[in-house]
Formats: structure tokens, C-alpha cells, sequence
């Protein structure tokens, strides 16, 4: 029977690390960011839904949706994230289903679901264990602000979306605290691995 793994945590927490970490380990990934990026740029099956609820300033259908513009304008409004996410959600579920199918029908032992809102989108309930990425305030804050085009008002719109890290810590399996050092983090991640059963032979010999 295949094993589901949720992947989260809050933004600048080192979620991607991991995910990366885990896809040279040969486990295969779903990407629900990679997902949404799909679906609003060019050609995507979200653009023109989006374009109609939020305006054709931003973006167009050849050329996709501006998601820094579209970020600005939802992160600071609930209800407008709200609306995005009734359009986005449904999409992006139907993707990581088609994803699961293929994989049980590849006969995958294990996969992962990288969800940045796993808990918050109710999806670790198709899971059987969850991992949340989790950093301290002083470290993600530093992290998030040297991306471009954030800033400190919209980092804490996008936190007021999360469930709080400490709530998140206490409902996953397995709490991985990026503050460590790589190789302090990744052993971590796959002595937790062996314990429920995926034995990673070649683990050690990643390049960190």
C-alpha cells in the first residue's frame, strides 16, 4: 500500500530544502507551488477564471497571471484570498490526485504532497504522516525579506494566513527544525524515514 507524506511549513521555514532533499532521495513530490504556478501562467486553466473575478489588470491570457500584483492585493484582503483560493484549491486537488494515480499505479511505495497550507486546506487528512518545517521568527523573517518584492507588511499578512507554527509542530509527526545545521536537519529527516519503514540505502551519500 502506498504511504502519503504532507510536506509544510510556514513561509522562509526551509519547506524547499527539505522537498529537495527528499526528491534526491528518490521519493517522488508533488509540489502544490509549482502547481499554482501551472495554473496562472501562460495558457494556465486558472488564468481566465482569475482574470474575471479580479480584474484584467492583472495579466492576460497569453501571457499569464502577475502574482506578485495578485499577492499584494489578496494576502492583504481575506475575503479576496478567500476568492482566489475557491479557484486555485479545487484545481490544484485535482492535480495531486492525478498524481497520486499515476504513482499507485507506478507502484510507489511512498510519496509526498508539498503543501505549503496542508493543515490549513484540511490536506493531511489524505495523509498518512505529516512533516512541518519550522524555523525560529528571527530566522524566517530574515529569510523571507531578501525575496524579492516582500516586505515586512506583507510577510505578516502571509503568516496571518498560517496556522501558527507552534500549533502545527504539535499536530505533524515529525518536526524539523531547520535552525540545525544541514546535516543535523537532514539526518533527522531520514532516521524518521527508517522509522516508519523507507529505508533510504544511499541516503548518506547525498551531497549536502
Amino acid at each position: 500500500m502506498m504511504q502519503i507524506i504532507g510536506l509544510t511549513g510556514s513561509i522562509a521555514a526551509g519547506k524547499s530544502t527539505v522537498a529537495k532533499w527528499i526528491n534526491e532521495l528518490g521519493i517522488a513530490t508533488h509540489d502544490a507551488d509549482l502547481v499554482v504556478h501551472e495554473l496562472l501562467g501562460p495558457g494556465g486553466k486558472a488564468v481566465a477564471k482569475v482574470l474575471k473575478v479580479f480584474g484584467a489588470h492583472f495579466g492576460c491570457l497569453d501571457m499569464g497571471i502577475n502574482r506578485d500584483l495578485l499577492g499584494n492585493e489578496v494576502f492583504a484582503a481575506p475575503e479576496k484570498r478567500n476568492q482566489l483560493e475557491s479557484i486555485l484549491h479545487p484545481l490544484v486537488c485535482e492535480h495531486r490526485d492525478a498524481f497520486l494515480m499515476w504513482q499507485l499505479g507506478q507502484g510507489a511505495l511512498v510519496v509526498v504532497l508539498n503543501v505549503p497550507l496542508l493543515f490549513e486546506t484540511s490536506g493531511d487528512l489524505i495523509c498518512d504522516y505529516t512533516i512541518v518545517v519550522h524555523a525560529s521568527v528571527e530566522t524566517t523573517a530574515a529569510r523571507a525579506l531578501i525575496r524579492p518584492g516582500m516586505t515586512r507588511e506583507k510577510l505578516s499578512d502571509i503568516l496571518a494566513a498560517q496556522i501558527p507554527t507552534d500549533e502545527k509542530i504539535i499536530r505533524a509527526d515529525l518536526a524539523l527544525d531547520s535552525d540545525l545545521s544541514k546535516e543535523e536537519t537532514f539526518d533527522d529527516l531520514v532516521k524518521w524515514l527508517s522509522k516508519i519503514g523507507i529505508s533510504i540505502l544511499s541516503a548518506r551519500q547525498l551531497r549536502l
